[in-house]
């Protein structure tokens, strides 16, 4: 019997999988995939990459009402390995193997025995680099910050 808490965990485990993978740099995710490349099992493409639009949403402040921004460059692909696990990858840009390489690990991560290699060998560097550079980009921005203030003056001085 699978508990709801336990769809939810692996939801949200897929969740984050996804969005790092997706978000890594190409070849930063190339270089672990092939160090793990020989110990992979068959797969096959479900659906080659395809290159396509999407409308990207935004809201002011985070929460007032959506609206449209533009559209952006994507690329989705799917794999099936042979034991049945079907893996999907999208990926901000045209980068065909980045999305194929999303879609593989998606899939293998479904397996239980593949769960933990692939979160040592690829998603936790990963993980450790993004860190990184949210770090670099907020001290960046921390040393550009002004502090404004407001000087009350009398009225006739």
């Amino acid at each position: 019997m699978v508990l709801s808490t336990d769809l939810d965990a692996e939801s949200r485990r897929r969740q984050r999988w996804l969005s790092l993978l997706a978000k890594s740099p190409c070849a930063r995710l190339e270089a672990l995939w092939a160090e793990i490349q020989s110990e992979l099992p068959p797969a096959s493409s479900l659906r080659r990459p395809e290159i396509g639009l999407v409308m990207v949403q935004g809201r002011i402040s985070g929460t007032g009402a959506a609206f449209c921004t533009g559209e952006m460059t994507a690329t989705r692909a799917a794999v099936r390995l042979d034991s049945g696990e079907v893996g999907i990858g999208y990926v901000g840009g045209r980068n065909a193997r980045h999305a194929e390489i999303v879609a593989t690990v998606d899939a293998l991560g479904q397996r239980a025995e593949w769960r933990g290699l692939l979160e040592r060998r690829i998603v936790a560097p990963l993980a450790e680099e993004a860190e990184a550079r949210r770090q670099l980009a907020a001290q960046r921005t921390n040393a550009t910050k002004v502090d404004f203030f407001t000087v009350a003056r009398e009225a006739g001085a």
